[in-house]
């Protein structure tokens, strides 16, 4: 398996992105990963590969990315795909189609089988920050970069409260 930290920072420092690496405890869960990080938690983009049902035969997966202080909006995302269904990949296809276990997901994909969304709320912060790859390891970077080298479909999919 390609070690997707290393991958990512390659792209962007292939990009120009300004951005940097914080080397903390292994953690992935994005309230807890928020107080070591010391960042606010809405800077935080939260990633979650989601299984879109257009039919009995086709399934498209998503990697869904919303600020740290959100949950994904199923709803909103079988809406936009007028799919038959919606939900979260298996736990073994989501690590398969990101090469990274659940919790170190970045919001970026490596993968030509999984889509990229964002929601536009993200851009409500100058500078984001997320696991890259590792649970051991987090990228603080500009929004802008992100949007600009990611270009991830912009949808509204994040719930707040």
């Amino acid at each position: 398996m390609t070690d997707i930290h290393e991958q990512l920072r390659a792209l962007l420092d292939k990009e120009g992105a300004v951005y940097r690496v914080l080397e903390h405890e292994a953690e992935g869960r994005t309230e807890v990963i928020t107080q070591i990080r010391g960042n606010r938690i809405e800077q935080a983009i939260k990633s979650m590969v989601v299984q879109v049902r257009m039919s009995k035969k086709e399934n498209l997966y998503y990697l869904a990315n919303v600020p740290g202080d959100c949950r994904v909006d199923f709803d909103a995302i079988k809406a936009h795909f007028n799919a038959a269904g919606i939900g979260m990949a298996p736990r073994e296809k989501a690590e398969a189609l990101t090469g990274c276990v659940i919790g170190s997901i970045p919001p970026f994909t490596f993968n030509e089988k999984l889509g990229l969304l964002a929601d536009p709320m993200i851009k409500e912060n100058d500078e984001v920050v997320f696991n890259a790859g590792s649970l051991e390891k987090s990228i603080f970077m500009k929004m802008e970069d992100y949007f600009r080298i990611a270009n991830p479909q912009i949808v509204s999919i994040a719930l707040r409260g």
